[in-house]
C-alpha cells in the first residue's frame, strides 16, 4: 500500500480474504511504501464496516480512507434510518456506484469485502465498480499472486473458522517472504461470523504466524 497513489510510485501490500463455513477472515500486511522506501510498518488494511461486515484495502491511502469513511457513515446512517444492519451485499453494491460514478477519475483502491449475512459471504471489487462474489478466497496486492498459490495448494471445502484463520494469515506471511512491497510489523486479521466482526489481538495472530 502506498502513501502516494501518483503512478510513479510503487503501490504494494497483500490483502487476503477466506471464506470458512461459520466465518469469514479477512488479513493483511501493514506496510506502507513510498518509492522504494517502508514509510510505515504499523498500517491498517482491514477495517470494520458495521457489526457484520468488514473491508481490505489495496492501493492509494488517501483514496482508501475516504471510501472507508464514506462506508463506515452510510453504514451507520443506514442502521439509524432502518433499524437494521446494512448486509454485506448492500455494501459491496453500495460500494460499485461509487466507484464506478468516479469512474473517469477512479479511486486508486481495490477492496476486498467479507461479511456475515445468515452465512459467511465473500467480496471483492475492481477501480470502477465491477465487483463479485467469491466462494473459496480471494487478494489483492503486490503479493496476490504468491498468496492465491499458497492458498490454491491449501483450501479445502466447509473450512473450520480456526483453519481459515490459519490459511489468511499464513498466505500474507507467504507473500511477505517473497514480494518486497508487502512487511511490516504483523498481520491484521479481522473473522466475521454471527457473533458480529472480532480483530484478533497480536498474541493470538502471532500463533499462526509461528506454526
Amino acid at each position: 500500500m502506498s502513501k502516494n497513489s501518483t503512478e510513479s510510485m510503487h503501490t504494494g501490500t497483500t490483502t487476503v480474504g477466506v471464506l470458512g463455513k461459520d466465518a469469514v477472515v479477512l488479513a493483511a500486511d501493514m506496510k506502507a511504501t513510498l518509492g522504494n522506501i517502508a514509510s510505515d510498518t504499523n498500517v491498517t488494511k482491514v477495517y470494520k464496516i458495521n457489526d457484520k461486515a468488514a473491508i481490505t484495502i489495496a492501493g492509494g491511502v488517501g483514496d482508501a480512507l475516504t471510501v472507508v469513511r464514506f462506508l463506515k457513515s452510510h453504514a451507520k446512517l443506514f442502521e439509524i434510518e432502518r433499524e437494521n444492519v446494512m448486509t454485506p451485499k448492500a455494501i459491496i453494491t453500495f460500494l460499485s456506484n461509487i466507484l464506478n460514478s468516479n469512474r473517469y477519475y477512479p479511486f486508486q483502491v481495490f477492496f476486498i469485502i467479507g461479511g456475515f449475512n445468515g452465512k459467511p459471504e465473500l467480496y471483492t471489487s475492481d477501480l470502477v465498480g465491477g465487483f463479485n462474489e467469491v466462494d473459496k478466497f480471494t487478494s489483492t496486492g503486490s503479493g496476490f499472486e504468491l498468496a492465491y498459490g499458497f492458498l490454491e495448494d491449501q483450501f479445502k471445502e466447509a473450512l473450520s473458522t480456526e483453519k481459515a484463520i490459519e490459511l489468511a494469515v499464513k498466505a500474507v506471511k507467504v507473500a511477505k517472504k517473497r514480494d518486497i512491497y508487502t512487511g511490516g510489523d504483523g498481520v491484521k486479521v479481522l473473522v466475521i461470523s454471527k457473533d458480529g466482526v472480532k480483530e484478533l489481538g497480536k498474541k493470538e495472530v502471532e500463533k499462526y504466524l509461528g506454526t
